[in-house]
């Protein structure tokens, strides 16, 4: 008589773990294109940053982020006389269901002017620039 009271108890329990079991296995694939959306940050905020200490103009450094930077990312750069900072910014949307908020991922790199590089015209001291790269 007990193993009537037991039929389909594997079902209940599966029913009730397999929800959960979904949203942690989404869950954590949405850790996992964040933290590759924070890599593709670093290293488009590092190669501007490189580029941008070279020398080259700051058209061309926002170039060569955009081109590195996830789409849609802020991309800022900012030259001085001695050094160079490069901004890469972007929201991560959260999985559609899951009512999260989306999370913002930024990277900054920054780095020494090159000895021998002088400000270009479009690139004087102090200069900003801040723009979305394209979609």
């Amino acid at each position: 008589m007990r193993r009537q009271r037991d039929r389909g108890m594997a079902t209940a329990e599966i029913a009730v773990a397999l929800p959960a079991l979904v949203l942690v296995t989404v869950l954590a694939l949405w850790a996992v294109a964040v933290a590759s959306t924070h890599m593709s940050c670093v290293d488009a905020a590092r190669a501007g940053a490189r580029a941008a200490a070279r020398g080259e103009s700051l058209d061309a450094v926002r170039a060569l982020v955009a081109r590195s930077a996830p789409r849609g990312a802020m991309v800022t750069v900012r030259r001085d006389a001695d050094s160079v900072q490069v901004a890469v910014s972007t929201a991560v949307r959260p999985p559609a269901l899951t009512g999260l908020p989306a999370l913002d991922v930024q990277a900054r790199a920054e780095a020494e002017t090159e000895p021998g590089v002088q400000d270009a015209p479009e690139s004087g001291a102090g200069s900003s620039s801040q723009q979305p790269s394209p979609p």
